[in-house]
């Protein structure tokens, strides 16, 4: 393989540019040329194509966000758009794609192998951390820290006027975020999409002797909760709990910028080098991750498909330590 591609599709998430300076080095290591592709499958689709060099990369490690840009492509979801995008790739000599990305990402590229050929290695690059076949995703652990940060602050405030804070962190479809964030930040009541009787939980701990013997409350919220957004939880507590005084925050969108921790910039590092050097050996198809601190592949049907379960000592001591 002589030339290889690298996009950021989706959503970003801090430590894309780690990885973006790993492919691209990585790349040149090993006496393969790189083109950055502007904008996901977008610019794929227009041909936004640039090539790099290792001076492409140079002060980028530490920043946030994403130096190619990203987007959701709704052209690419059909045959004449991939079409389009296959002609830009051969046009530009690019035969292999590194995709930096999470589930919509992935999709995209095994349908665009089955059309096309264009074989590819995926990067998990969430902040959510809900993909199989990797213990943690790139951005992931910068985003806890910010929310943990938040958390911290906003109980100051909880404790000096005696309230309940709901605090609604993101996770549309799994609650790693809300769940360690929430321990990390002391949370009484932490609820997740994942856990189905976490609101009856909450139910009994404010209606019971804690609901006198505590004087504020962090309750930390995933924004996927089946009983809804932290707003609609407080509305319906207030229905059985008319007398609770509480206040909600929506962290949203902060948590995912910002420049990313050291561990985000060190996992970034070592799965971009890992998916060049598995494209290069001839694999496709696949997801790098880590599990138990070294590099997995794992095919992209199962980590689009298969659920990756919330860590069980993390849910038992939400209610070991809410004594």
């Amino acid at each position: 393989m002589k030339k290889i591609g690298v996009f950021t599709s989706g959503g970003d998430a801090p430590g894309m540019n780690a990885c973006i300076r790993a492919v691209v080095r990585t790349a040149i290591y090993n006496n393969v040329e790189v083109a950055g592709i502007i904008h996901g499958y977008n610019g794929m689709i227009s041909g936004n194509i640039i090539p790099m060099q290792s001076r492409s990369v140079s002060n980028i490690i530490q920043r946030g966000g994403t130096i190619l840009k990203t987007s959701r492509s709704t052209e690419f979801l059909t045959h004449e758009g991939r079409k389009k995008a296959y002609d830009n790739l051969v046009k530009h000599q690019i035969e292999g794609i590194i995709c930096l990305g999470g589930n919509g990402t992935f999709t995209g590229a095994k349908v665009f192998h089955e059309e096309f050929g264009i074989p590819s290695i995926g990067a998990p690059c969430t902040i959510d951390n809900d993909l199989y076949g990797t213990d943690f995703t790139i951005g992931f652990d910068t985003a806890i820290n910010t929310a943990v940060d938040a958390i911290d602050k906003i109980r100051d405030t909880a404790e000096s006027h005696d309230r309940v804070f709901f605090i609604e962190v993101m996770g549309r479809h799994a609650g790693f975020i809300a769940l360690a964030s929430g321990t990390a930040g002391g949370a009484e009541v932490i609820l997740v999409p994942d856990v189905k009787d976490d609101w009856q939980k909450m139910l009994n701990y404010f209606s019971g002797e804690n609901k006198s013997k505590k004087a504020f409350s962090i309750v930390v919220v995933a924004e996927g909760d089946e009983e809804g957004g932290a707003y609609k939880i407080v509305e319906k507590l207030k229905t059985q709990i008319p007398d609770f005084d509480t206040r909600v925050t929506i962290l949203g969108h902060v948590q995912r910028g910002g420049s990313p921790t050291a561990y985000d910039r060190v996992i970034a590092s070592r799965l971009g080098n890992a998916a060049v050097e598995a494209l290069l050996k001839g694999e496709t198809n696949k997801m790098v991750g880590l599990l138990n601190n070294k590099s997995h592949l794992t095919t992209y049907d199962d980590a689009i498909n298969k659920t990756k379960p919330l860590n069980s000592e993390l849910l038992r001591l939400i209610d070991v330590f809410n004594v």
